[in-house]
Order: structure tokens, then C-alpha cells, then sequence
């Protein structure tokens, strides 16, 4: 099991600058890569605050003059929100700049909210288009010259400039839920991301079920393709019983906004909504922090790496701590170091 660190900025209020938030960033990642982890993902989002990312680019850029040995991961760019050149282009340079670490994630979007200010307005549904026709023009543009004549994009003779570190192709990742882009995705030979979200361990099965069914649907496919599973990880000593209840808050929390954004309809302010009021999840018992107790990866090292030992076993090759939970970068660092002194030595 290879381990990994999702992370964006998280703002959540005016007390952290956007600089102080870059430097807590900054920590985060370089303690991940001394402490094993194989790659740092920084995801796409618009407008928004409480994942503060308009870009993985810049971002992993800055960090490949920041450490030596960590992969850098967009996990992942929107689809819809950019064009095959570009693509093509922006990651290659990536790739350059880091001397051949960059890993390639892609995704059809999330929040209509992003899609009504970047994509003109297109049902957010849509949005998988542009990634079944994203994914192999980036190939082609990266192997040399290709004219694309596309459904969504049509350009003639072009290339990719620069092109990847060593003419190689770097990996990329597609974000899957449905059965339809598990098979899309290993069709095209590519990696997959899932995560379950706020829902439990049979979620983290089903997908890896779902991922299986495609494997064994394309025999074609020489080089069978790796499956990432990213979830909300929080470690707390075992001398602390009560220690998984600030992050399950913090979770519920994050949740809440995430519900705000994407199902709300106040419109935000300067970048901040507030999270929907917890009276509206009443009927909802995954709200419940003893629920995202048992959901979320929350506990000692030891509860942590019996769960982890399980995705292990269900043929997972690697494993995301996703930071993003609303917590203080303290807290984060004080989890993540905990992981690292005493979850990571047990796969190694």
C-alpha cells in the first residue's frame, strides 16, 4: 500500500491570510514526503474558500522546487474547464519542471455552482463529455502531432509543447463512481480515484467492485491499472478515548458546507457560505459524528491501520489522507505526524 496527502488551502474565515494558509500547505507536504508518502494531490475548484484552489498548476509547480522525491498530483483538473492543448501543454510543463513527477488526474466536475460561472451554464451532467474526449487527445497531443476533430473540441495539426520529461507519458488518473467511467477510464488504460465520501467501508467495496468488473471486462488492457481510494483521515493518540470527536465535528462540518455550495441556494460572499444549519440533516444519521466516526478514517493508529490492512487486502494500491476537515493546521500536522510515526511503518 503506497500512501499519498490530499490537500488543498481551507479557509474558512478571515483569521489566516491566503500566505499564511500557503505556508501551512507548504509543511504539510514536505513532513508527507519525509515521512514516505509517494504523492501530494491538489484538486480544481472555483470561488470558493473552503477549498481554495483555482489551479493545481502553480501550486505543484512551487512545490517541486520545495521537495525531491514526492510525486505532484493534480487530483484533478475539471474537464469541462479546459481545452486539449492546454491540457496537454500545462501538464507536460509540469512534468519538466519536476523532472518527470507529475501524475495526471482528471474529472468530469462537481458543483453546478462552478458550472454555471465556467461552463456557461451547462448542466454539470454533462460534464463526463468532456472528459471521455479530454483524456485520449492529451495522449495523442503528448505522443506528437495530432489534428482533432471532436465532438466538443476540433483544432487542426498541433502538438504538445513542451512535451513530458523524457518523452514519457505520465499517469493519469480518472475520477470514478459510476460503472460507466470505470470502464471508461481502464478501457483507456488509465488509473482510477474513488472515494466513498460520508458513506462506509461497503462503499469502499462496491467501488472496488466496480473497478474489478471493468478490469475483467478489458482483457486487452496489457498493464492492469492501479485504484487510489481517498478519504477523510484524522489519527489521535490511544491515550485519548474522546480524541475522534473534534474531527468528526470538523467533518460534519465540512459536509455541511460542501452541502451548502452544491445544494444551497444563498449566494456567497466574498468566496464564504456559511455550512447548512445542522437542524436540516436531522433525518440524515450520516451527519451524526458518532457516524462519521465509524465512516471516516477517525481513531488510533491502531483502529487506523486495521482499516487500512482491509483496503489492503481488498487489492487497493493506494491510500489518500485527505486533510480538508475544517480542523487547525496544528491539529492536521499533529494527525499527520501521528500517521507517520505510527500507521505508515506498518506497510513499509
Amino acid at each position: 500500500m503506497r500512501f499519498s496527502l490530499f490537500i488543498h488551502m481551507e479557509r474558512w474565515d478571515e483569521s489566516l491570510t491566503h500566505e499564511e494558509h500557503w505556508k501551512n500547505l507548504v509543511e504539510l507536504v514536505q513532513l508527507a514526503e519525509e515521512g514516505g508518502f509517494g504523492t501530494v494531490w491538489i484538486g480544481e475548484h472555483h470561488s470558493m474558500e473552503y477549498t481554495a484552489s483555482p489551479s493545481p498548476m502553480p501550486q505543484l509547480a512551487y512545490l517541486a522546487a520545495k521537495t525531491s522525491r514526492i510525486r505532484l498530483g493534480a487530483g484533478t483538473i475539471i474537464a469541462p474547464f479546459w481545452t486539449p492543448i492546454r491540457a496537454a501543454g500545462e501538464t507536460a510543463l509540469l512534468d519538466v519542471i519536476s523532472g518527470g513527477r507529475a501524475e495526471i488526474g482528471i474529472a468530469r466536475g462537481a458543483y453546478q455552482f462552478e458550472f454555471d460561472r465556467l461552463g456557461g451554464g451547462m448542466p454539470g451532467e454533462e460534464g463526463g463529455r468532456y472528459l471521455r474526449e479530454l483524456v485520449p487527445a492529451v495522449r495523442k497531443l503528448w505522443e506528437g502531432d495530432y489534428a482533432h476533430d471532436g465532438e466538443l473540441w476540433q483544432f487542426p495539426v498541433s502538438t504538445s509543447v513542451p512535451k513530458p520529461a523524457s518523452h514519457r507519458t505520465p499517469p493519469i488518473w480518472v475520477a470514478a463512481r459510476s460503472p460507466e467511467t470505470h470502464d471508461f477510464a481502464v478501457a483507456h488504460g488509465c488509473n482510477v480515484q474513488v472515494t466513498p465520501l460520508m458513506k462506509g467501508d461497503e462503499e469502499v467495496r462496491d467501488l472496488k467492485e466496480k473497478f474489478d468488473a471493468a478490469v475483467a471486462a478489458h482483457p486487452e488492457v496489457e498493464s492492469r491499472p492501479e485504484i487510489m481510494v481517498l478519504r477523510h483521515t484524522f489519527v489521535h493518540p490511544a491515550d485519548e478515548p474522546e480524541g475522534w470527536r473534534p474531527a468528526a465535528e470538523a467533518i460534519n462540518r465540512f459536509y455541511r458546507t460542501f452541502s451548502a455550495w452544491a445544494f444551497g441556494k444563498k449566494a456567497p460572499v466574498d468566496g464564504f457560505l456559511e455550512p447548512t444549519p445542522e437542524e436540516r440533516f436531522a433525518e440524515r444519521p450520516e451527519f451524526a459524528p458518532e457516524a462519521i466516526h465509524r465512516n471516516a478514517m477517525i481513531g488510533t493508529p491502531e483502529e487506523v491501520t486495521a482499516r487500512i490492512c482491509e483496503y489492503e487486502r481488498m487489492g487497493y494500491d493506494e491510500y489518500a489522507f485527505w486533510t480538508d476537515n475544517s480542523l487547525s493546521h496544528e491539529e492536521k500536522k499533529r494527525s499527520l505526524q501521528l500517521f507517520i510515526d505510527e500507521v505508515v511503518p506498518r506497510f513499509v
